[in-house]
């Protein structure tokens, strides 16, 4: 069924079908339904249809959601769109009455409309999904705030750290994450019905009074915008790609842990897969999959900038495209962030200690804190890491006197910084890398949580 046959004399071809019928829309299903009924008792409240043909039409609609809770109603191959699914079978309840349901409304303001409502529901399951995740990961930091570990920089051992405050920095990245849909979905919460085709209606429609009764708290302020606009689409496809890259960081990190040059982390059986002809190897395949996947999510949202960048107002056909690109966008995060969470939620942890160099800052920063320019301490430990190297010797088998013809400010006692252990201990700064400061992100990460979600200040 279509929509728009009355112009025309023949029915559409079949190369012109099959190009131009896309079946994705069809999981905007209950959304179609939802802001059909909205619609329905909008033109019984302006009095452009009977009470008696409004009753039939939301007795029609709740049979249909009854079958879509029930997974029973059917799209036929005759269905242009989801649109056009829910008046066929409207009619085939209904009857006739049926067709008043589009009175007052276009496709083109429809579909903007099922699309705000699909991603007010699936967004919210993102954010819960992601507060799932920012949960398992402050528990496993919390178990492993005392392990010691190596910061990175350029992959290189660079300062001392705790496992806790490692993935505690994934944690403050998937809240902003989630305070990023939360912003997107503010924005989204906005009706278009009564735009209609491109330039609103003479009809005496009530906006407002469809977007109330779907809990919706703006209507649009420019009808072109209001059906011509896909930067909404576009802003939760980038929360989704933003989402997809701190998971690949992370995922990246999880498949270089497992590995026998790492061996920080051991994965449960049921979170990695095995080799067809390697029978020793237990390989992270979901880490390296998240990685893959956010590559074609960003490419979605390269997708749907490209989509927009060249057409006129207001709705044009390219759009329709616009649906599979967020769909593939959203049930990719979606996936990547069951699947990660497991394998965290299971890994087993036991990271190498950290080498000594990795507290070389700590000799500096004595220096600095008894007067020494820090530029000059700098050179001081410089020089002192290559007298070590020259000799054979790690920072750990640093001796007194090493340090006194260094600089004379040493004291003998300095050589305990070499103590990966201490030099952890020593991180007075927020928000640093010390066990305590690791328990003190857990409580701010709590607190951020108990008041929905978003990022503090």
């Amino acid at each position: 069924m279509t929509l728009w046959g009355g112009r025309f004399t023949d029915t559409p071809g079949g190369a012109l079908w099959a190009f131009t019928v896309d079946h994705s829309d069809r999981r905007l299903l209950p959304d179609d339904v939802r802001g059909s009924k909205a619609h329905a008792a909008m033109l019984e409240h302006v009095g452009l249809i009977s009470s008696e043909n409004a009753a039939l039409i939301q007795e029609g609609l709740a049979l249909i959601e009854d079958e879509i809770v029930r997974d029973e109603f059917v799209f036929t191959d005759g269905d242009e769109d989801v649109h056009s699914a829910v008046e066929r079978r409207l009619a085939e309840l209904i009857g006739v009455a049926a067709g008043q349901l589009h009175t007052g409304r276009s496709r083109n303001d429809q579909v903007v409309l099922d699309m705000r409502l699909y991603l007010g529901r699936t967004g919210a399951g993102r954010m819960a999904q992601l507060r799932d995740f920012v949960e398992v990961l402050t528990e496993r930091a919390g178990e492993t705030a005392g392990i010691v570990v190596p910061t990175y920089t350029h992959l290189q051992q660079a300062q001392v750290g705790t496992l806790g405050h490692h993935l505690l920095a994934y944690a403050w990245m998937l809240l902003r994450d989630i305070d990023r849909f939360d912003a997107c979905l503010i924005r989204i919460a906005e009706s278009p019905l009564g735009a209609g085709a491109s330039a609103g209606s003479s009809l005496p429609l009530d906006p407002d009074m469809v977007a109330s009764s779907l809990d919706l708290p703006g209507i649009f302020a420019n009808s072109l915008d209001a059906v011509a606009s896909r930067d909404f689409v576009a802003e939760y496809i980038f929360c989704c790609a933003q989402a997809m890259t701190h998971l690949s960081r992370l995922a990246e990190e999880l498949v270089l842990w497992g590995t026998v040059e790492f061996g920080w982390a051991t994965y449960r059986d049921r979170d990695t897969t095995g080799s067809s002809a390697l029978p020793q190897k237990k390989n992270p395949d979901p880490a390296e999959l998240a990685r893959g996947k956010a590559a074609a999510v960003l490419g979605d949202l390269s997708a749907i900038l490209a989509l927009q960048k060249g057409l006129p107002l207001s709705y044009n056909r390219d759009l329709q495209e616009d649906k599979r690109l967020l769909f593939h966008a959203d049930d990719t995060l979606a996936g990547a962030l069951a699947a990660l969470l497991d394998m965290v939620a299971g890994a087993t942890f036991h990271p190498s200690p950290p080498s000594a160099w990795s507290t070389a800052l700590e000799f500096a920063e004595v220096l600095v804190s008894r007067g020494v320019p820090f530029r000059e301490a700098h050179e001081v430990v410089g020089r002192l890491v290559t007298t070590l190297l020259e000799s054979g010797r790690g920072l750990e088998e640093v001796r007194k006197e090493d340090l006194a013809s260094s600089h004379d400010v040493f004291q003998a006692e300095d050589v305990s910084l070499a103590d990966p252990n201490r030099s952890v201990s020593r991180r007075v700064t927020p928000g640093s890398g010390s066990s305590e400061s690791v328990f003190a992100q857990i409580e701010q990460i709590a607190a951020v949580l108990d008041e929905g979600g978003k990022e503090g200040t």
